[in-house]
C-alpha cells in the first residue's frame, strides 16, 4: 500500500434516517476526516433528534455476507463497530472479524439511545463482552454504557471512571477510551487506558443541545486516524480536537427539535 494512499475504513453499525447518528454519522466522519467509508448495515432505526420509536434488526447472516463481500474486494485499514442490535448479529460480526486480526478495530458499543431507549439486548451484552471486546482496538463507552458492561453503579468522579476504564481493559480490549460527559460539572473529561499508561484527556463541556451522534462520530474519527496510520494516543487527540469543532459547529445547522446533529463539515462548509 502507497502511503499516499487513502485509506479505507468499514463501519458496522445501524441506521439513523435523521441523518445524525448511526451509518450515516459514520460516512460523513470518514468524508471528514479524509477516508473512504463503506458500511455494513445491522438494524433499521425510526428515530429522529426527539429519540427512537422503533428498531428492525437485518438478520445475522446477511450481517456477515455484507462484511465478507466488503473483505472480499476492498483492502480494508480499520473497522469501526456501532450498534451491534442482538446477540446472534453479534455473534456474526466476532466470527467474521477474526478472520482478519490485525486490522484496528474501535468498537463502541451502543447500548442505551441518547433518549434513554434500549439498543443492545441482555445476550447481545455477554457476546459482546466476550468475543467482540477481545478483538478491539479500542472501546470507547460513554459512562451509562460502562455501567452497563461492567454491571455498576454509573461512575459520578473521575476516580470511579479510571477504575471503571481499568476493568474494561482487563475484559481483553486493547485501549479504553471512557468518555466523561455524563459527569456533573463544567468539565467533560474523557480517560485513555493502554496497558499501563493512564491519559487524562481534559475538555470544557460546550453549551448546546445539539450532541446527537457525538459517540458514533468520535469512534468514526478515531478508526479513521488509526487507518492512517496514527497511534492510540494520537489518534484519539486528533479524532477528539475534530469532533470539539464538530460539536461548537453544531448550531449552525437547523435539523430537528430536540438533540441535532454535530456539523460534521465544519472545517469545510463556511459559517
Amino acid at each position: 500500500m502507497s502511503h499516499l494512499s487513502i485509506r479505507n475504513v468499514l463501519s458496522i453499525a445501524g441506521s439513523d434516517p435523521s441523518g445524525g447518528a448511526g451509518i450515516q454519522a459514520d460516512l460523513k466522519t470518514f468524508a471528514a476526516r479524509g477516508v473512504y467509508g463503506m458500511a455494513a448495515i445491522t438494524a433499521l432505526t425510526a428515530q429522529n433528534t426527539q429519540g427512537v420509536s422503533g428498531v428492525q434488526s437485518v438478520s445475522a447472516d446477511f450481517v456477515a455476507q455484507q462484511i465478507a463481500a466488503v473483505f472480499a474486494d476492498v483492502r480494508v485499514d480499520a473497522v469501526k463497530i456501532g450498534m451491534i442490535a442482538n446477540g446472534e448479529i453479534a455473534e456474526a460480526v466476532a466470527q467474521v472479524l477474526a478472520a482478519h486480526r490485525g486490522i484496528p478495530i474501535v468498537h463502541d458499543p451502543v447500548m442505551i439511545a441518547k433518549g434513554g431507549a434500549s439498543l443492545l439486548d441482555h445476550r447481545a451484552v455477554s457476546i459482546l463482552i466476550n468475543h467482540l471486546l477481545p478483538l478491539a482496538t479500542v472501546v470507547t463507552p460513554n459512562l451509562p454504557e460502562a455501567a452497563a458492561l461492567l454491571a455498576e453503579p454509573e461512575a459520578v468522579d473521575r476516580a470511579t471512571m479510571q477504575a471503571q476504564a481499568r476493568k474494561l481493559l482487563a475484559l481483553g480490549v486493547q485501549a479504553v477510551l471512557l468518555k466523561g460527559g455524563h459527569l456533573p460539572g463544567d468539565d467533560s473529561p474523557d480517560v485513555l487506558v493502554h496497558g499501563a499508561d493512564t491519559v487524562w484527556l481534559e475538555g470544557k463541556r460546550i453549551n448546546t443541545a445539539n450532541t446527537h451522534g457525538t459517540g458514533c462520530s468520535l469512534s468514526s474519527a478515531l478508526a479513521a486516524e488509526l487507518a492512517k496510520g496514527l497511534g492510540i494516543a494520537e489518534a484519539v487527540v486528533a479524532a477528539k480536537a475534530w469532533l470539539s469543532g464538530a460539536i461548537s459547529g453544531a448550531d449552525q445547522l437547523e435539523v430537528g427539535t430536540g438533540h441535532g446533529p454535530v456539523h460534521h463539515f465544519h472545517a469545510l462548509w463556511p459559517a
